[in-house]
């Protein structure tokens, strides 16, 4: 077991950024944040890079949040990741000499929102990012299934499409209408109707998922994260409207954004203290 005090290496392996801390007791001590390649020759290259950079003689583990599904450090057949049926934590583990811990990055950030976000024994995390993952707390303790349980960004909720695909359509929007890729910041921010459109529609979506997420386990509360936190309360406000008009629980559980700045690396840096 990792005591406290000593440093850890933190790995966040994202579909479009790969980042790496030094992390000792929460505090994050060195940072690198690179573009994901989207070859697996490319990505494990770089990854070993920025692990590289941060390691220091002193570090006794990593811990890595990827992308799912993952069986025992596997990375299976995640969709925006070009790695399929790989053993990370078997490729890490020879390349650096320590131990090494691997788990679905939205769990991981789930993990950091009950230690040093919101601190709720009940409640459900949704990470907006190039897809959609989800984090289960419940009693305190992080839920798994049988090892996959999370995926909701994965949940069918129209047309045969799930969150993700309503989530990733925004951009393909904005290409079709701007002709780039705007976030989600941007499009608030925005006063062409084609901007507020797109916002609609991404919040009804969303307002759905997390509708069911409501309806299924009346937590807490639930927490988004990722980049589209910068958009702020204006974003957040469309969302919670669309989510109290699904849910059948009229309760308004509280949506809130997370104030922690890197939830993903915190997680997954906690992984090797238990």
């Amino acid at each position: 077991m990792i005591m406290v005090g000593n440093k850890v290496v933190a790995v966040d392996l994202g579909g479009t950024n790969l980042r790496a801390a030094l992390v000792r007791d929460g505090n994050i001590l060195n940072y690198v944040k690179r573009p994901t390649p989207k070859t697996k020759e490319g990505l494990l290259k770089v990854l070993i890079e920025v692990i590289s950079e941060v390691f220091g003689y002193d570090v006794k583990a990593i811990g890595m949040g990827s992308p799912g599904p993952l069986k025992n450090g596997v990375i299976l057949n995640p969709p925006n990741i070009a790695l399929k049926n790989f053993n990370l934590k078997k490729f890490l583990r020879n390349k650096f000499k320590v131990r090494v811990e691997v788990e679905n990055d939205a769990k991981c950030a789930a993990l950091a929102e009950m230690t040093y976000g919101v601190k709720k024994k009940n409640f459900v995390i949704l990470t907006l990012g190039t897809g959609i993952g989800g984090g289960i707390i419940i009693n305190g303790k992080l839920y798994k299934g049988r090892g996959n349980a999370g995926e909701i960004g994965h949940t069918i909720i129209d047309d045969d499409k799930d969150i993700e695909t309503h989530w990733q359509n925004y951009r393909k929007m904005s290409k079709k209408y701007f002709g780039k890729i705007l976030t989600i910041n941007e499009l608030c921010k925005s006063r062409d109707k084609r901007a507020r459109k797109i916002i609609k529609y991404v919040s009804l979506y969303l307002g759905q998922g997390i509708a069911n997420i409501i309806d299924v386990f009346d937590p807490e509360v639930i927490v988004l994260m990722g980049g589209a936190r910068e958009a702020g309360n204006k974003f957040l406000n469309q969302i919670k409207k669309e989510a109290y008009k699904f849910a059948l629980v009229k309760s308004k559980t509280l949506i809130v954004w997370s104030r922690i700045k890197y939830p993903g690396l915190l997680g997954a840096s906690l992984l090797v203290r238990r």
